[in-house]
């Protein structure tokens, strides 16, 4: 009878044994990742999004998922934010691996809970929707929470607290799951990628897959003139703390790109595209928000997503897109493949309760929450800020009683900061006084094009037009920010502007640092792209020196110990708004790991601060930190104090003579006023 059994059970064990090889055999179609997710699983009742899974719902994962086949690279890097469909992507490269070209996979995840708690039953998930792999799963004994074997492979699951798992079987394939997050939980234990990529010596065609939320980093961008797209600059690393944005600057560093369904120009989408009213509470921005296109400035709203993700593309510096959408050029020599998505492009998460997470964790007060909404939500590096800055409230205090577009007695001259934005011209007025005490005169937006004449003119009228019968005695535009399209003319506006008015007008471009606060460089370069006889004085600016020269008087006191007035003192006129408040103090300054200053966004306007800081040079370039005490204007037919200016070719003059004011109009009206 005992020889009967176990001749039955031996003839179960070969069958079963046949029945795997048979499947083993099977001819495997050739796919890919994402075609092997749509054919193969079928979400169950119970889940989410029940039914066939679609990658294309997520088009922006699927080129790294199709990275995983390109042998040019060992390493595969996504950057991206929370809720954006990438674990559904690394569960399709599992199967397709396991179904169409079995290796061992080792899958490395931040933490053991992760592993056990979210990322194992979901594993398992896949198993059970797949009837290849289902059929392929060896199941009972050999089966554990952390090791499976599939088509007689293993996929063993790992994390980075634990090196022994990390050492155990040699892969062919490994992904390391949320880098940034795992580095943080193995505080002084090294970096466990080198154990990973360890494992893979054996197999030629090893690679591995890094995929995380980003952390802490100084990072900025730069404009890509060729293709007019505004891309992520590589920084030095110790400037980023962020391991997974470090592997990714050093790769291919792929943007994921829409196309404005308006204006039909490409642009990277990124926080700062995302717009919401100034003053609107979380709920409203949820309501309200929308992406403005760095390009023309169109509305976008939540409706345009699904066609933009649907025609969206992946570029890399070096690399342009034709008319129809096609990427011309090759991407940077790398064996790191790697990709970055903004937050934005989940089709899971509106642009609006991404307004609303973030401005719930400004008003939390709470840094962490912060950095959380900028790495989750956005896919971004948080860059912490640094410095002793007020709050708004503090310097809404500086407000004194006098009236916008009135001059106290002690103002002797005035000076103007023109930023320059696509559809509008922010500016400030300073008046000026003994040792650089400075009272704002006006502030606004003058709105319009820039690449048009007609918010031109209107600025024209607003420099012209004298405060209390005071002209505006010097005017510096920022010329850092060049309207239009790509293929404009070399000139922009702002050059032909000053051109109109070249006693009093000059373009500034703002430098990080600089050995002077101002240097002078000449532009001979004509409006029509010819040399120009007379050329343009470009005024370059340590921008460093002077948002901090601004932000060292909100605390500059107005009242010395006997009672009298400070000299130096920084006032606002009584009517100034809440939101120039916001602006003033909307950076602040920290240094790099390396000791270089940065200036770190705290809030999305900053242009008042721009505004005033070429104000402020201005102020500096007429010698206003010089003005003796007790010096007052006097009649403007009268002689006025001595005031050093730019002449023609923008050079200090030692001594100024009092009609430079009746000059300076009459020079506008010969120059097309």
């Amino acid at each position: 009878m005992g020889r009967l059994l176990d001749h039955k059970a031996s003839s179960e064990k070969r069958v079963r044994l046949y029945d795997l090889a048979a499947i083993l055999w099977e001819p495997t179609e050739k796919t890919t990742p994402d075609k092997w997710g749509a054919d193969n699983r079928v979400y169950p009742p119970t889940s989410g999004k029940p039914g066939q899974r679609d990658p294309l719902l997520t088009p922006y994962i699927v080129p790294y998922a199709r990275g995983f086949d390109d042998n040019r690279y060992t390493r595969n890097v996504l950057v991206t934010g929370a809720q954006s469909g990438k674990t559904e992507t690394i569960l399709d490269v599992i199967g397709y691996r396991c179904d169409t070209r079995p290796v061992p996979i080792l899958y490395v995840g931040p933490s053991r809970e992760f592993l056990t708690d979210q990322f194992e039953p979901r594993l398992m998930g896949l198993f059970d929707e797949a009837p290849k792999l289902k059929r392929k799963l060896a199941r009972g004994k050999r089966m554990k929470k952390t090791l499976k074997r599939v088509a007689g492979v293993t996929v063993r699951l790992a994390h980075a607290g634990s090196s022994t798992a990390l050492k155990s079987d040699p892969a062919g394939l490994a992904l390391v799951d949320e880098y940034d997050e795992m580095l943080s939980n193995i505080k002084g234990q090294g970096d466990p990628l080198g154990l990973v990529e360890a494992r893979g010596i054996t197999y030629a065609d090893f690679m591995t897959g890094i995929t995380s939320t980003p952390s802490q980093g100084m990072v900025e961008t730069e404009m890509d003139h060729e293709s007019g797209l505004e891309f992520w600059g590589v920084v030095a690393p110790e400037d980023v703390t962020s391991p997974i944005w470090r592997l990714w600057q050093e790769g291919t560093r792929h943007h994921w790109t829409w196309r404005c369904p308006h204006c039909r120009e490409w642009f990277v989408p990124r926080f700062k595209c995302l717009s919401w009213p100034k003053t609107a509470t979380p709920a409203q921005a949820r309501r309200e928000a929308f992406i403005e296109c760095p390009r023309n400035g169109c509305v976008i709203e939540e409706v345009h997503k699904e066609a933009m993700n649907a025609e969206g593309i992946y570029v890399a510096p070096g690399q342009t897109v034709n008319v129809d959408g096609s990427v011309l050029g090759d991407p940077p020599d790398t064996t790191t493949l790697s990709f970055w998505v903004s937050g934005l492009a989940s089709p899971f998460v509106s642009f609006g309760e991404r307004a609303e997470t973030y401005l719930k964790a400004l008003a939390s007060g709470e840094t962490d929450k912060v950095q959380t909404a900028v790495n989750a939500g956005f896919g971004e590096v948080y860059t912490p800020g640094g410095g002793d800055v007020p709050e708004w409230q503090e310097v809404a205090k500086l407000k004194a009683p006098y009236l916008p577009r009135t001059l106290p007695d002690q103002a002797l001259f005035l000076t103007a900061g023109i930023d320059v934005q696509k559809n509008r011209l922010p500016f400030v007025i300073r008046a000026w006084g003994a040792r650089a005490t400075s009272w704002l005169i006006d502030s606004g937006d003058l709105w319009g094009d820039t690449s048009q004449q007609e918010v031109w003119d209107d600025l024209a009228d607003l420099i012209t037009q004298p405060i209390d019968g005071l002209q505006i005695r010097l005017v510096f535009v920022d010329s850092g920010f060049r309207p239009g399209k790509k293929f404009a003319v070399p000139e922009h506006r702002v050059y032909s502007f000053a051109r109109r008015f070249p006693r009093f007008v000059f373009p500034t471009k703002g430098r990080r640092t600089q050995t002077r606060p101002i240097i002078q460089s000449k532009i001979e370069v004509k409006a029509d792209g010819k040399t120009s006889k007379y050329g343009l004085t470009l005024h370059l600016l340590d921008t460093d020196h002077w948002k901090s020269w601004v932000h060292e008087r909100l605390r500059y006191p107005h009242i010395r110990e006997d009672g009298e007035a400070s000299l130096g003192a920084w006032y606002l006129h009584g009517e100034t708004a809440d939101d120039y408040c916001q602006q003033i103090v909307s950076e602040a300054r920290t240094t790099s790991p390396t000791g270089a200053p940065v200036w770190v966004q705290r809030s999305r306007e900053n242009h008042y601060l721009d505004c005033e800081a070429l104000a402020a040079a201005a102020g500096y370039q007429l010698n206003a930190h010089r003005i003796s005490p007790g010096s007052r204007r006097k009649d403007d037919d009268k002689t006025e104090p001595k005031i050093s200016v730019p002449d023609a070719n923008g050079a200090p003059k030692a001594e100024a003579e009092s009609k430079f004011d009746r000059i300076a109009r009459l020079a506008a009206g010969f120059n097309g006023l």
